[in-house]
Parts: structure tokens; sequence; C-alpha cells
């Protein structure tokens, strides 16, 4: 037998093998589940906090691409975009970010009724917000261990329902470092950042509302009327 033949071949099968078991590895990397996150409504609020007789519809979020999926996104520079590995939002974020606005207005429990557009809800004002900043960056001239700063910044426009023109329109900003590059300390960064952006986006508004006039009741058009009936 020519042993001096075998030798190569038993070196191919060897390269074979070992590539199977990187295939194989690399198929169980795919197969690792995802870590989902997700975040929570803010439910303290101001006790002067005043009453509101209007119900609110808070529309979805506008955001850009980078911010308006299911990743979580890190940007090492200005200008560049990345993704936290191995970890996703459990929904798309401008969806996340409009629940939780939903849940933190009816926490204060200054507002009859609040929802989204989908419910039917008939609206006296719309809460119309947009995801301006909505990640977790790396500060310029930081060395290599430095912790990741979440940024997060809503515009928040009122528009009244009625007439169809927006009353009042700011911004609200918030950055929370966060105490690692781990996934769950960056989650929660997001959570303390996004809550107080949360917090004072909804007593802005409310505060705003009620400080609107009156509305007069529109009259009634001659379709509308009921009808009167002879006696």
């Amino acid at each position: 037998m020519n042993f001096a033949r075998l030798k190569p071949l038993a070196a191919a099968l060897g390269l074979v093998a070992l590539t199977g078991c990187a295939a194989v590895s690399q198929l169980n990397a795919v197969a690792t589940p995802t870590d989902l996150y997700t975040l929570s409504p803010k439910s303290t609020f101001s006790p002067s906090l005043p009453n509101i007789p209007a119900q609110l519809v808070v529309e979805t979020p506008s955001a850009t691409a980078e911010v308006s999926g299911d990743q979580i996104v890190v940007k090492p520079t200005a200008l560049q975009v990345q993704y936290l590995p191995g970890v996703r939002w459990v929904d798309r974020a401008p969806l996340i970010v409009q629940k939780l606005l939903i849940e933190s207005y009816e926490n204060t429990n200054r507002v009859p009724a609040v929802g989204n557009s989908v419910i039917g809800l008939r609206a006296d004002y719309y809460i119309v917000p947009e995801m301006r900043e909505f990640q977790a960056a790396v500060p310029p001239n930081a060395g290599p261990d430095a912790a990741l700063v979440v940024q997060v910044r809503l515009n928040v426009k009122i528009v009244e329902a009625v007439e169809d023109r927006i009353i009042a329109s700011r911004s609200f900003e918030e950055t929370t470092i966060s105490a690692s590059d781990a996934a769950a300390d960056v989650v929660s960064a997001f959570d303390e950042a996004l809550g107080d952006v949360m917090r004072d986006s909804v007593e802005w508004s409310i505060r705003t509302i009620a400080a609107q006039p009156a509305r007069r009741e529109m009259p009634l058009r001659r379709s509308d009327a009921p009808d009167r009936q002879d006696e």
C-alpha cells in the first residue's frame, strides 16, 4: 500500500472535517435566539398637573430609516451607524415609543381618553411625535474604555383636530450614560432617557391643552339637524 498517497488524502479529509465543524458552528451561531428588549412607560408626574376635558390620539412617531427598525442603534461616529449584535427591540422603535406615550398619558389620570388612530377614537387633539435621536453613541475623542451615551430626542407637535392646525411644537432631549457596553446596561440607559423625555413632553402637552380657550360648539349643518314634525 502506498502510504505516501494516503497522507495527503488524510490531510484533505481532516480539512473537510474541520470545514464542516466551522459550518456547523456558524449555523449554530445563526440559530442562537436573539435577546429581545422593551422599555417602560412613565408613571410618575407632577401632582399639579391639570385635568383636561379632551380626547387625545397619539400618532406613530416619524423617524429616519436608521432608527425606525427593531435594531438598537450605536453610532461610533456622527456619520457612522452600527447596531448592537445579538439584540433587538421587541417591535419597531417608533411603535414602542407610541405605545409607551399612550400608556404614559393614561398613567397621569388627567386625560379622559387616549389611544391611537386605529381604535377609531374621536380626537380633540392629535399628538404628533418625531424621533430625531434614538441611539447610543461613542463620545467624541473617547478612549477605548469610554462608556456609551444614550441620546433620545423627540419633537412633539399638538394639532387641534377640528381646525387641523398646530397649536404648539417643542423638542425634548435627554442623555444618559450607560454603565457599560453590555446590552442590558445600554437598554437601561435608553429606558431612563426615554422616561425623562416622555414625562416632560406629556406634562408640557397637557398643560398646553389645558391653557387653550374653551372650544365653541360647532353649529349643526342643515343635513345634521333633527327633523321636526308638524304638530
